[in-house]
């Protein structure tokens, strides 16, 4: 079992920053990916960013150059800069590992509230 847990949600300006973290515990091997998902109310939980196990990363069009993705392999700690917030960024974030071959393990967190004003 795997227990994730977010933190660093908040309520902010626009243009304001935040830092999320999310912690891995539990039994970890191998880790294939980890991620940053997001979902506002009503909508689909969508793909904010993913970094690999050799530190290759991804990220949704809408945060490219805002967003930077990070891993602290010692500490299985992933985190997530998010600089120039936009209220369109408001959702729950949730933290997301895949480990083993293929990534066949998979887990989330609880998820932490972004809320940006404008």
């Amino acid at each position: 079992q795997v227990h994730l847990v977010e933190s660093g949600g908040g309520l902010v300006q626009a243009g304001e920053s935040l830092r999320l973290s999310c912690a891995a515990s539990g039994t970890i091997f191998s880790i294939n990916t980890m991620a940053w998902y997001r979902q506002a109310p009503g909508k689909q939980r969508d793909l904010v960013a993913r970094i690999t196990n050799v530190g290759f990363t991804n990220y949704a069009d809408s945060v490219k150059g805002r967003f930077t993705i990070s891993r602290d392999n010692a500490e299985n700690t992933l985190y997530l800069q998010m600089n120039n917030l936009k209220p369109e960024d408001t959702a729950v974030y949730y933290c997301n590992i895949k480990m083993g071959q293929w990534g066949a393990y998979e887990y989330w967190g609880q998820g932490t509230q972004v809320t940006v004003s404008s």
